[in-house]
């Protein structure tokens, strides 16, 4: 019987919902090359122990870890694998986003989506 290659359609952070509160949900877009697509579609991505932060009124993902595949390594070198990644969010919850950090709320990436074509990242506003 020949084993059918299952993709997993999310990499979850599971500590997120254990160590916050998590009180709203965004889903973001991200900003990816083909060879870090590619990897996160197979399953070899980390989000766990990654936060958002806010520079210039944009959204990024920090410290989240994609591992190369065997076939793009050349692609993915090792200063590319935990760079800051921007997030695609609307101005309104830019807005959201800041009003909770001011209020010294926590923003963390619960979910990295990888289901549909485009791949999203579900971040949560959460109380640590």
């Amino acid at each position: 019987m020949k084993k059918k290659n299952v993709k997993p359609s999310a990499i979850t952070n599971k500590r997120a919902r254990y160590d916050y509160e998590v009180s709203d949900s965004i889903i973001a877009g991200i900003i990816l090359s083909g060879a870090e697509t590619k990897s996160l579609r197979m399953g070899h991505g980390i989000i766990r122990g990654s936060f958002v932060s806010i520079k210039n009124d944009e959204i990024w993902l920090n410290n989240m870890q994609i591992n190369p595949l065997k076939t793009n390594i050349n692609h993915l070198p090792e200063n590319e694998r935990t760079k800051p990644r921007k997030l695609l969010v609307t101005k309104k919850q830019i807005g959201q986003l800041m009003d909770a950090k001011h209020q010294g709320l926590s923003i963390i990436p619960i979910k990295l989506l990888t289901q549909s074509r485009f791949i999203k990242v579900e971040i949560g506003i959460g109380k640590g």
